[in-house]
């Protein structure tokens, strides 16, 4: 029987407030890479691409001028994102689980349901965790793989269960040799953290589903 299963583990975006985007310019050891994670680039275009997407979408919301006001990192925080991504992809790897598109799909039927309905699902991921519409699927992905991770290993709601799932994502991180444009700052593979910026992107471990909670205020 299928066994209902949380489709996002409290993912949260906590934007840093009232700091300019970084326009990357690339370094010396990787030009145009905004990273460079398991040796494979993560390109300051892609990047750009995924801010121009989020703006965008927040230009139209009649909280604009709130959302882009408190997203002023909003560079550092997309390539947060997509380093974590490939951080949770190999440790689902690792774990040897995997989520297929129906998998999404379904997790994203629930969660449209949970909040009311599609605009209101991409409303709330654009204002909670700063995702645009067309990056909402990517976003339920990630927390597909958290999930089903955290059931593989054993992980439960508790201290030791978080800590259980943190240690398999430090291990993945290390293990991809995360390398950053020093525009961006460092990563920091113990503190899953890029320089001062960091979000309390899980805290919490269930297998029951629930609506992405809102994002704590300033990081």
């Amino acid at each position: 029987m299928h066994r209902r299963r949380r489709t996002a583990l409290s993912v949260s975006a906590a934007l840093l407030v009232a700091a300019p985007f970084l326009a990357a310019c690339g370094n010396e050891a990787h030009p145009g890479a905004a990273a460079v994670v398991g040796g494979g680039r993560i390109e300051v275009s892609a990047l750009q691409a995924q801010v121009k997407d989020v703006r965008q979408a927040q230009q139209t919301s009649p909280q604009a001028a709130q959302m882009i006001s408190s997203t002023g990192q909003l560079g550092r925080a997309k390539l947060y994102d997509l380093i974590v991504n490939r951080i949770v992809q190999r440790a689902a790897e690792d774990a040897g689980v995997s989520a297929s598109r129906k998998e999404i799909q379904r997790a994203r039927a629930e969660a449209a349901g949970q909040a009311g309905g599609e605009e209101q699902l991409a409303a709330m991921y654009l204002q909670q965790r700063g995702v645009s519409p067309d990056q909402i699927d990517e976003a339920l992905r990630r927390d597909v793989l958290v999930g089903k991770l955290a059931e593989k290993i054993g992980a439960t709601n508790t201290p030791e269960g978080q800590q259980k799932v943190n240690e398999a994502f430090i291990a993945a991180s290390k293990a991809l040799h995360i390398d950053v444009n020093p525009r961006y700052g460092t990563w920091d593979d113990q503190k899953m953290q890029l320089g001062d910026y960091k979000t309390p992107w899980i805290t919490q471990v269930t297998k029951e589903e629930a609506a992405p909670q809102a994002p704590e205020a300033g990081a």
